[in-house]
């Protein structure tokens, strides 16, 4: 069976609940399976580590993750415009997958969960489309065909599925964003079969 890697950092949980809808959007399609990892805290204390295994969620990616799997979604919440330390943490340590050429053709999608309407999401989005182009992967997007990407009055866009979770991280996900990461799931499982063949 054929698997997404759906690849998320989340603090608050929105980002992890995106996660998830977006691994059902994926295992709607027939013959096709989600595997949910999440990245590791950093630290700015040298020695400080997490411990293998997390204490709850999801485990934690390794890079035979991206090499084993089919496609990938990958999230984060927005910071200042762009993903999390951790995530970028975890792509920035990549380098041997690219010199393999090893997601080369893959298709991606991405996801975010944001304070505030214009607090960066779609800047967020594009700022983790960058390194899965260096990759050459191929990105997957949310087309306007999708209803709610129109009617919207949270979060959603073209490049991808969003949340407003407010600055204290307290709006649960609204109907639309549940709805467009299920579409994006299924969207990206989709195109992943369609390449795999």
């Amino acid at each position: 069976m054929s698997e997404i890697l759906v690849l998320y950092y989340s603090q608050g949980g929105a980002v992890r609940e995106m996660a998830q809808l977006i691994a059902r959007g994926v295992e709607s399609v027939p013959n096709i399976n989600a595997r949910i990892r999440t990245a590791p805290k950093v630290s700015a204390n040298c020695e400080a580590t997490e411990p293998e295994i997390p204490d709850s969620g999801a485990p934690y990616v390794e890079q035979s993750d991206l090499e084993e799997c089919i496609g990938l979604a990958l999230g984060s919440p927005t910071r200042f415009g762009n993903m999390a330390a951790p995530m970028k943490y975890f792509l920035d340590g990549t380098v041997g997958l690219w010199l393999k050429g090893a997601l080369v053709g893959k298709p991606a999608a991405v996801f975010t969960s944001t304070g505030s309407m214009h607090g960066g999401n779609e800047t967020t989005l594009l700022t983790m489309m960058l390194p899965l182009m260096h990759h050459g992967m191929l990105m997957v997007g949310l087309p306007y065909s999708e209803p709610e990407l129109s009617s919207t009055q949270t979060g959603g866009t073209p490049y991808g599925a969003s949340h407003i979770g407010g600055a204290m991280d307290d709006k649960p996900i609204s109907a639309d964003e549940r709805k467009l990461c299920l579409a994006l799931g299924k969207r990206l499982a989709q195109t992943a079969l369609k390449l795999n063949q």
